[in-house]
Order: C-alpha cells, then sequence, then structure tokens
C-alpha cells in the first residue's frame, strides 16, 4: 500500500481529464438504470418467503381469504348510528364500495345477513332494508338485533351504537405497482363525496390497504421533504467548515455521483424500493461526505503552509489514500452485514448503500482529486484552523488528564450501557406513523371508538372432512373462544359457532335457551346448508369454511396491543389448545400481526450474529492494514462501545427496540470504525515515520485529522438527525439513533481512544 500512496497521486494527476470525462461517462451509464426503479407498497415485502410464520399465513390464507381490506369508519356528530338518516347513509355507501376497484366482498350493519324463522323456513335478509322508509319501531329492532350479534359488536358497530363500519375487502391481481394507489385513490373520493352528502357524519379511512399505501406516500413524503433539507445542512456544515467554493462544490458533485451510482446499479440490478431501502439516498448522501472531507481538508492545509496546488494535491491522496480505502471497506462491510437481517427490505438497503459508498470511495481518490487540480481554489483563512487550535488544545487535555479520562470513560460507558438491562423487544406497528397522517388519526379513532387492527387467525381442524359438523368439534371451537373473549384487549372473535348457536335459535322458535350448538350432527349440517344456500352474492362463508369443510377459520381482534403483548396471547392460546382441545384442533396462530409480532426478536439475533462477523472481519483488515494485532484489538473498544451505549440510552429513555433498531448496531459499526480507522494511522505514521513518543503522536494525530473528524461528524449526525423529523417512525428511530451512536463514537475517539493507544504503547512515558 505504501508503494501505491507514492504514486497513486501523480498517477491522477496525470490523466486528470481521462478520469473526469470517464467518471461523468460512468455516472451517465449508472443514471439510465434508475428508470427501472419501482417501488414496492406491500408490507408483507417486511416478510422473507422463507419465514415459517408467513409460509403458514400464505397457507391459511390460500384455504380461506386474504384480509386485504378498506374500512370506511362512520361516526355520526349526533352520537348515534341507529337514526333513520345514517343507517340510509350507511347503506348508500355500502352500495357504493362495491365499485371500489377489485372489490370481492363488502361487510356492514344494513347487509348483514339477519336469520329468522317462519314456520320451518329459515330466511335470511340483509338486517337493513330501504333504511329512508324504517319506522321507530323497526330501528329499535335492528339496533337491538345488531348490539346482541357478537358477528357484529367491536367489528362492525360499537358497543354504544355511536360508530359502525364498512368494511370492503379487495383481492388484487398484483400485476401492477399501482394497484394498491388505485384502490386508496378511489377510496378517498367516495369518502370526499360522503361527507358533502352527509355533512353530519364524520368519515374515517384506514384498513390493511390503506396502510399499504401510507407506507409508500410516507416514503414520498420524506424524499421529498427531508432528503433536500439533509443536502442543504451537510453543504452548509461542510460550507463554513471549509470555506473554500471549490471544495464545497467537489463535495457535491461526489456526493451526487455516489447517490446516482447506487441507485441507478439498484435499478439494473432490477431491485425495487420499499419503505427501509428508499432511505438509500439519504444514507449514501450523508456517508459520501467523509472521505472527500479529509482529503480536502489536508489538501487545504497544505495550500495554505505554501504548497503548490497539484503539490497539495498529490500530498493529501498519500496520506489518506490508506485510511480512505479503510474506512470506506469496513463502512461497506457494515452494511453488507444486513444480508443477514430476517427482513428482505434491510438487504436492499445494505446492499445500495454498500454500492453507493463503494461509489463514493472511487470517486473520491479518482475524480476528486483530478477535479480539484483543474479547479481555481484559494486556500484563504478557514474556520478549520479554528477547529485545528481547538484540536490543539484538547490534545493537550488528554495527554494532561489521562488517568482521570481512563477511569472516568469507563466509568460512563459501564453506566450507559447499564441501560440495556431495560430495553425490551416491543413494537407497534400501527404507531409507524405520527400524528401528521390521516392514516394515523382514522386508525387512532377507529381503535378508541370501534375496533381494533392486531388479528391473530387460526384454521382449527376437525380431523375429518365435513367435521366442522360434529357437535364435539363445535362445543370445542366455542370455548376457545369464550375463553378468547375473556382476555385482556380482546375486542371480538369471529367464529362460525356463533353462526350455528342463532341458527338453533331461528329454528327453534328464537327461544334462547336454544342459543347454543346443536346436539346433533346431521341437524347442524342441515342448518349451515339451509344458511349457506339462502346467502347473497359476495357474503358466502367461504372465508370461514375450508373446501370439504374440515376446519374454519376463526379470527381474534385486539385494540392497542403491542408485538410483546401479541406474543404472549397467542402462547396462552396455544397452552390452552394444548390442555382442552384434541390434538387435530391444535394450531398456532398466525396473521401479519403474529408476522410482526415475532420479526423483530429474529432480526436482532440475526443481525447480532451478523454484527459479530462483521466486526470479526473488520478487525482482522484493521490488523494487517495498521500491521499491529495488538492495536488492531484494542479497536474494539471504541468500535463497539457507541452502539452499546447508544442501546443503553434508548433502553433508559424509551424502553422499547422494534424493527427500525434491529439494524443499527451493524449498520453503525462501519461508520464509527471510520474516525478510528483515521485516528489511528495518523498515530501509526507520527510513531513510525517521525519517531514521536506517544503523546507526541497522539498530538499529531489531533493536529492533522481531529478537524476532519469533527467536521464529517457533524455533517453525518446532522444528515441523520434530519431523518429524525421523519413522520414514519422506521426512518425517525433509525435516523435518531444512529446520529446518538455516532456522537458517542466520536467522543470516544477524542477522548478514550488516545488514553488506549498511550496505555498500550508500551513505548510511552510522557
Amino acid at each position: 500500500m505504501t508503494q501505491l500512496e507514492g504514486v497513486w497521486g501523480k498517477w491522477v494527476l496525470r490523466y486528470r481529464w481521462w478520469i473526469i470525462a470517464l467518471t461523468v461517462v460512468l455516472v451517465l451509464g449508472a443514471a439510465a438504470g434508475t428508470r427501472f426503479l419501482t417501488f414496492n407498497n406491500d408490507l408483507r415485502v417486511f416478510f422473507s418467503r422463507e419465514d415459517p410464520q408467513l409460509q403458514a399465513l400464505e397457507a391459511l390464507e390460500n384455504t380461506y381469504n386474504r384480509i386485504d381490506n378498506v374500512l370506511f369508519v362512520i361516526a355520526p356528530k349526533d352520537g348515534d348510528v341507529f337514526t333513520g338518516e345514517t343507517l340510509a347513509a350507511i347503506e348508500e355507501l355500502t352500495e357504493a364500495s362495491w365499485q371500489i376497484p377489485y372489490s370481492n366482498r363488502v361487510d356492514s350493519i344494513t347487509n348483514f345477513q339477519y336469520t329468522r324463522a317462519e314456520g320451518d323456513e329459515l330466511i335470511v335478509e340483509p338486517l337493513v332494508q330501504n333504511a329512508a322508509d324504517l319506522t321507530e319501531a323497526d330501528i329499535r329492532r335492528i339496533r337491538a338485533a345488531a348490539l346482541s350479534e357478537p358477528l357484529l359488536v367491536n367489528r362492525l358497530v360499537s358497543p354504544s351504537g355511536h360508530a359502525a363500519g364498512v368494511s370492503v375487502n379487495i383481492l388484487l391481481p398484483r400485476k401492477s405497482r399501482d394497484e394498491v394507489p388505485e384502490v386508496a385513490a378511489f377510496a378517498r373520493r367516495m369518502a370526499d363525496e360522503f361527507r358533502a352528502r352527509h355533512p353530519g357524519t364524520d368519515v374515517y379511512l384506514t384498513g390493511a390497504i390503506m396502510f399499504d399505501n401510507a407506507f409508500a406516500e410516507a416514503t414520498r413524503d420524506d424524499i421529498s421533504t427531508l432528503v433536500p433539507v439533509m443536502f442543504f445542512a451537510i453543504l452548509l456544515i461542510i460550507g463554513l467548515s471549509l470555506r473554500s467554493l471549490a471544495a464545497t462544490f467537489a463535495t457535491l458533485v461526489v456526493i451526487l455521483f455516489s447517490v446516482i451510482s447506487g441507485m441507478g446499479l439498484a435499478g439494473w440490478l432490477g431491485m425495487s424500493l420499499n419503505p427501509a431501502s428508499a432511505n438509500a439516498p439519504t444514507i449514501i448522501l450523508v456517508l459520501a461526505v467523509a472521505d472527500s472531507v479529509h482529503i480536502l481538508v489536508t489538501m487545504l492545509r497544505r495550500m495554505r503552509a505554501g504548497m503548490k496546488q497539484e503539490d497539495a494535491v498529490a500530498e493529501s491522496l498519500r496520506i489518506n489514500l490508506q485510511p480512505v480505502f479503510l474506512t470506506s471497506a469496513t463502512t461497506a462491510i457494515g452494511f453488507l452485514s444486513m444480508n443477514f437481517s430476517d427482513a428482505p427490505p434491510f438487504h436492499d438497503l445494505g446492499n445500495i448503500v454498500a454500492a453507493g459508498v463503494t461509489a463514493a470511495l472511487i470517486y473520491s481518490v479518482t475524480f476528486l482529486p483530478a477535479l480539484m487540480a483543474v479547479l481555481p481554489v484559494r486556500a484563504g483563512a478557514a474556520a478549520e484552523e479554528e477547529g485545528r487550535g481547538l484540536c490543539m488544545r484538547l490534545a493537550d487535555l488528554v495527554v494532561r488528564r489521562r488517568e482521570f479520562l481512563f477511569r472516568a470513560a469507563l466509568i460512563v460507558i459501564a453506566v450507559l450501557t447499564a441501560g440495556i438491562m431495560r430495553l425490551e423487544l416491543n413494537d407497534d406497528w400501527i404507531k409507524y406513523f405520527d400524528e401528521r397522517y390521516d392514516i394515523r388519526k382514522a386508525s387512532d379513532f377507529t381503535q378508541e371508538n370501534l375496533s381494533g387492527f392486531n388479528i391473530i387467525e387460526y384454521s382449527l381442524d376437525s380431523g375429518e372432512t365435513g367435521g366442522i359438523n360434529d357437535p364435539a368439534y363445535l362445543s370445542v371451537v366455542d370455548k376457545f373462544a369464550a375463553w378468547y373473549r375473556r382476555q385482556p384487549k380482546v375486542v371480538n372473535v369471529n367464529t362460525i359457532t356463533d353462526i350455528f348457536k342463532r341458527l338453533n335459535r331461528n329454528m327453534h322458535g328464537d327461544d334462547e335457551s336454544y342459543y347454543r350448538i346443536p346436539e346433533n350432527r346431521e341437524l347442524a349440517a342441515q342448518y349451515l346448508l339451509l344458511y349457506e344456500m339462502s346467502l347473497p352474492f359476495g357474503l358466502d362463508l367461504n372465508n370461514q369454511i375450508n373446501v370439504d369443510k374440515s376446519a374454519t377459520r376463526m379470527i381474534v381482534t385486539m385494540r392497542d396491543s403491542t408485538t410483546r403483548e401479541l406474543r404472549e396471547m397467542d402462547d396462552r392460546a396455544r397452552r390452552w389448545l394444548k390442555a382442552n382441545a384434541p390434538e387435530a384442533i391444535f394450531t398456532y396462530g398466525s396473521g401479519l400481526s403474529i408476522i410482526w409480532a415475532h420479526i423483530s426478536g429474529r432480526n436482532i439475533n440475526s443481525m447480532l450474529g451478523a454484527s459479530i462477523g462483521a466486526l470479526v472481519l473488520i478487525s482482522g483488515i484493521l490488523m494487517l492494514a495498521l500491521k499491529s494485532v495488538r492495536l488492531g484489538l484494542l479497536s474494539l473498544i471504541p468500535n463497539l462501545s457507541p452502539a452499546f451505549m447508544a442501546f443503553g440510552i434508548w433502553g433508559a429513555v424509551e424502553g422499547q427496540a422494534g424493527l427500525s433498531l434491529s439494524v443499527i448496531a451493524a449498520m453503525t459499526l462501519g461508520i464509527v470504525v471510520d474516525d478510528t480507522i483515521h485516528f489511528m494511522s495518523k498515530y501509526l505514521r507520527a510513531r513510525r515515520e517521525t519517531g514521536a513518543d506517544p503523546p507526541g503522536a497522539i498530538r499529531y494525530s489531533f493536529d492533522t485529522v481531529g478537524t476532519a473528524m469533527w467536521v464529517t461528524t457533524a455533517a453525518l449526525v446532522g444528515g441523520f438527525m434530519v431523518l429524525s423529523f421523519s413522520g414514519f417512525k422506521l426512518n425517525s428511530e433509525m435516523g435518531l439513533m444512529t446520529a446518538i451512536t455516532i456522537t458517542l463514537a466520536l467522543l470516544l475517539d477524542f477522548l478514550f481512544l488516545p488514553v488506549l493507544l498511550m496505555k498500550a504503547d508500551r513505548e510511552g512515558k510522557g
């Protein structure tokens, strides 16, 4: 590497124009790939195809149907759904909802298939018909029927009757990325038209489809608002620090070229963006700054010392080529380790950022110096010189108070890391959006007034064809449903047994004492056949009963539940089934909520192993590059501690870690190593080339690289802090946690790493 360092700068200067031209051609070629980028707004993109729980859910959905819905929540301002006017409005909206693209089922209190008996004949008809013509007696009857029906209460009508829902199930062909936005746009137009026709009624729009659409909209919002702010913030920090128009312009070009290259390569490889990987441009934008700043700071300092512009460029490359290469390699390794995540979007994020960081390395050591050699550069007084003075005073303090700093740093690291003990794996995907988004407002209102969004699904097998008519089987299912209804935060249990009990009552003259499971299998089968034959198109039982009638689906709805509560609930349910149900019925809970409940824990475990592997690889690279096993091992302390401390702070303040934080350790590992590498490389250069003693080498490191370290850290922290203002929790928490980790890393590299180096270097006495 030493020989290459000496000739690299001269080679770049000799072929500067060729390098500039070739770089532009390569960037244009990469840019052409961006036209192939698409956006995947399916929430399930976060689950890998190998996820056993996803496979179980898809098997269940292939048997019954997939729950992708649009939910209109109706809240009359007079607080009563059961008026002629409001029932007519709901009836109107129910009929209109069949026009939503790809709709295959619409459920509401008005088209609920109400059953009654006339003699030996079973009558199945909508609960509400011609609402505008209803009498007060009719409305009282409808209210009583609706509020006593388990399949409606806390699902399509509130227990007090002040809110109701119209649920539209959507069966997407999944042939185009535009299907979800198309449905969402149509539903919003319907909601707006409904509000205009019925000003006395509020309507809220939520459901799985609207959540999928919100993921895409939140990402587009961040790209259109936060990225420009981040870009301006970084340029402002660099411009004020370097005070060189040419240097700031060159950095801007490198940043843009790096982002274009990373995203263009993703397009050429056929990647589709998702809520996680869509952050790649912003992260590349931030990370691409570091290499350029280190090269430019050294170059401008040499020019201020009297060196010619071209000579300063060559000297800067000689000094920085190795650390710049190492920092880029370690950053790329950190992001590539995200391929071990259980969530595929983080694979894409890691790969795209690694590509962008690699591009930034190439442009920083070729295009940047070539461009700086042809641009007119003035190297007047800069803020960098003021920072240099502060760095030297800090160096003197560190050398003088090394023992105190060593003990204090160990105590601070231990105290902050201890906060990890309070960290709990928990998440609530409903709250991924903050209150600025309509989907969050609608979902909060729905959970407070109508129903919940956390769903646990079961396919309960009887063990034989037609077995769902067996009273013994139905009795177990009914007891399981009753057990669930007694659990905290459970608001609704949708099970076929409620239909059987209602039919049994109907066929016994609506005698309440017969509201129970039929005692005879043949009788139960006849009831079910009569009921199914009477159901209108689109409201059949295919979403609850499998083809050979050997199994039924039970859907449990919970309100305002965290992933920890969902995991615990599913565990308790399995224990109940194991103790109270035949072996054939025993099963595991399924559904998107359950998959979300488990992915954070699995992801943290998988990323912990990936981070350890990346750390071993990075440490090996450092040992080889620094030619010192001892220093390579020593670097583990300041490289690992920032992530531990950051998680400790998060544990003490927030107490919960979800999916967004599960990749932070791996993501930041490669970043925090950068300053350590630059500091240690300058320390070793002083020790080996000038023969300086350890304190002198520490002062040399602060003098030569201290300013660049705080400038790059300021740019990185500023960039990620902008991301923390996102209204999307996945992005805001990632931005804030990364900013905290990088800040802690700089403090350790300034106050703890020098002390470690002096303690480890036994020749040091001063």
